[in-house]
């Protein structure tokens, strides 16, 4: 399933940001380069979080080890997104990036900058090649893998806890008998406003995040000596790394149950959502770099999970080995094996997730133009 997911964040990813299908959930599974380059840049990341930067340079400058590795996925990675740029600007010539063939209705970052700059400068910078394939590979970076990761730990975690599943279960159910208009055929689409209400299937994911948070760790390093809340002194060349997987397993922070799945830690007495700090769940970032996409992150998870456990009792393979990988993406090393009622995803499935991304990219593009309505005073 972890490949499934994989797949299926990137495609929308892409299709957000370079209003490009690249298509590689498909009945064939194809294997495409550029893929796997992100999964080596990731890779070589984390190496250089491991090594003194004075090592890591020297291998940069020699051109060997990872180094060598992460040179080589960076060209990969740069052609597809320069392709897709260079697409992108002939369609927009050819006036024909909003047709529904092209552009399949919908927002893309990539559209939007080159057609708000035309060529001239925004907020002081120069609207390049180079500009756009640097924002296009951070935002691609931040939104491939996450997501996929969070998924493929919250079923792992649902499946060795059957009450749970059965909960959430329920209360899809309960949630889709009480609709006032209703789709037999299409009834697993929620609106936001309808998956705001299923109470037990947030803390579910909330849940999930706080033990297998999708980023396990963090760094920062201060402009400048400082000292610390708890009185550690920091200079200007130190560098602070701490571990969001451990947080969420420490018992000062969440109690003698820290290591227990207890998605009821985050409903109230009342049935509601409990508001927790970001200081304290902290799985999307804290204070001013709190994660942009908090929102459309549960949006995805909840669009995901919810047609897959009204269809499927997914079991995880008895042997099957689950475990954290070393990344700085929390993956399972070794994927998630599972069975259901059906021995695999079918056509009909693989369509549904496609069907999923196009509904995905909708709720995206809906909260971002509200964001700019309310940023420009209209609402």
């Amino acid at each position: 399933m972890q490949d499934v997911f994989t797949r299926f964040t990137f495609d929308n990813i892409c299709i957000f940001v370079l209003g490009t299908d690249p298509g590689v959930l498909s009945i064939e599974f194809r294997e495409e380069s550029y893929v796997k380059a992100f999964d080596e840049i990731e890779e070589a990341i984390l190496h250089r979080h491991m090594l003194p930067e004075s090592c890591w340079r020297l291998q940069k400058w020699l051109e060997i080890g990872k180094e060598r590795t992460f040179s080589r996925a960076i060209k990969v990675a740069e052609r597809f997104i320069f392709q897709c740029i260079s697409l992108k600007k002939e369609r927009l010539r050819r006036k024909s990036t909003r047709t529904m063939e092209e552009d399949e209705g919908s927002f893309n970052f990539l559209t939007a900058y080159l057609e708000n700059d035309r060529g001239e400068s925004t907020a002081g910078l120069e609207i390049s090649d180079k500009f756009l394939g640097d924002a296009a590979i951070n935002l691609l970076a931040a939104g491939k893998d996450t997501v996929s990761a969070a998924l493929s730990w919250f079923f792992w975690l649902i499946s060795t806890h059957p009450l749970v599943e059965n909960k959430i279960w329920e209360e899809i159910i309960k949630a889709n008998n009480t609709r006032e208009i209703k789709d037999d055929k299409n009834w697993w689409i929620f609106s936001a406003q309808e998956l705001r209400k299923l109470v037990y299937l947030h803390g579910a994911l909330c849940e999930t995040l706080r033990l297998f948070p999708p980023l396990p760790f963090e760094h920062k390093a201060p402009v400048k000596a400082d000292i610390l809340p708890s009185g550690h002194k920091i200079g200007p060349d130190s560098k602070v790394i701490f571990s969001l997987y451990a947080m969420g397993r420490m018992e000062s922070i969440w109690g003698p149950d820290c290591s227990e799945f207890k998605p009821e830690r985050w409903i109230s007495e009342g049935g509601g959502i409990v508001h927790v700090p970001s200081h304290k769940f902290i799985a999307f970032n804290a204070g001013p770099r709190s994660c942009l996409g908090k929102e459309m992150t549960f949006i995805q998870m909840k669009m995901v999970a919810i047609p897959i456990i009204s269809k499927y009792h997914i079991q995880v393979v008895e042997g099957h080995p689950v475990s954290p990988s070393t990344s700085i993406i929390l993956h399972m090393r070794h994927g998630l094996k599972v069975k259901s009622a059906r021995d695999a995803f079918d056509k009909e499935d693989l369509r549904m997730m496609v069907k999923i991304e196009v509904l995905v990219i909708v709720f995206f593009i809906n909260r971002v133009v509200s964001v700019l309505c309310y940023d420009e005073g209209y609402s």
